[in-house]
């Protein structure tokens, strides 16, 4: 099984090397993976970011670039239709989520046992402590987004997300910024007999002064995209191929086996 990591990344000079690194570190080790590669969407950086990325060398490694900003949301679409692997995680440039535990977020893909893997911070044994408002506006959100999807997630909003490739390449996406959060939510779930399940993973928040993006007026906006993607937009629009997503789930699944 080949992994693909899509990895968007703006204004994380910081950070964006050692992560990149900590990511081929941990998938090199992964086992039951035959292969892997790290598709990083760089999103037109006003810091040194792209400059870093430019001078990167490295096989496992595919860099594009967006033309201009255009969020976290569209650098993630782009890097869905570039992946070649058989899974796709999520990966943030921030180092707020460790790559040394994609063996939890797989695990139950390589059993068998599921389609789509949500990795929550609010399972996990270790978590930083920070903003109280901004925990119950995570947790407000996905209950929200549970009520009218029927799915019992305890964080909607996490970054760690894993997919079989079939599901998010077939999946049409709208979202530019941070609302792509709650639509892929509620579009997996229309989905039928898909298999989701969640696991525990760590957490090592930053706060705004260390570069924290996300911010209030991100969470009145998703709460728009919960009831957008939810009530008014049915399977057709939410796949480009519904009639072959089941076909090709069932594919994997005898592929993966």
């Amino acid at each position: 099984m080949k992994v693909s990591v899509v990895i968007p990344v703006f204004n994380e000079e910081k950070t964006v090397l050692d992560l990149l690194k900590l990511v081929e570190d941990s998938c090199a080790k992964l086992q039951q993976i035959t292969d892997y590669e790290l598709v990083v969407v760089e999103d037109c950086s006003t810091d040194n970011t792209a400059s870093l990325l430019k001078e990167l060398k490295s096989e496992k490694i595919n860099v594009f670039f967006q033309p201009y900003n255009q969020g976290k949301g569209a650098a993630l679409a782009r890097g869905f239709q570039e992946v070649s692997g058989d899974v796709v995680i999520i990966q943030d440039a921030d180092m707020e989520y460790d790559p040394e535990e994609y063996h939890v977020l797989l695990k139950p893909i390589l059993k068998n046992k599921a389609d789509v893997v949500y990795g929550s911070r609010f399972k996990g044994e270790t978590a930083r402590v920070l903003y109280f408002w901004h925990f119950l506006g995570n947790q407000f959100l996905t209950l929200m987004s549970n009520m009218f999807t029927n799915l019992n997630l305890s964080d909607m909003e996490t970054c760690y997300k894993v997919f079989k490739t079939p599901i998010i390449q077939n999946m049409i996406l709208t979202c530019d910024r941070f609302g792509i959060e709650p639509e892929m939510t509620a579009k997996i779930s229309k989905v039928p007999e898909i298999r989701i399940y969640e696991v525990p993973i760590s957490y090592y928040g930053r706060t705004y002064k260390e570069g924290k993006k996300i911010g209030w007026k991100d969470g009145v906006a998703a709460i728009w995209f919960i009831l957008k993607f939810n009530l008014f937009c049915d399977l057709s629009q939410s796949f480009r191929s519904p009639e072959k997503l089941t076909e090709n789930l069932s594919d994997k699944n005898a592929k993966l086996a």
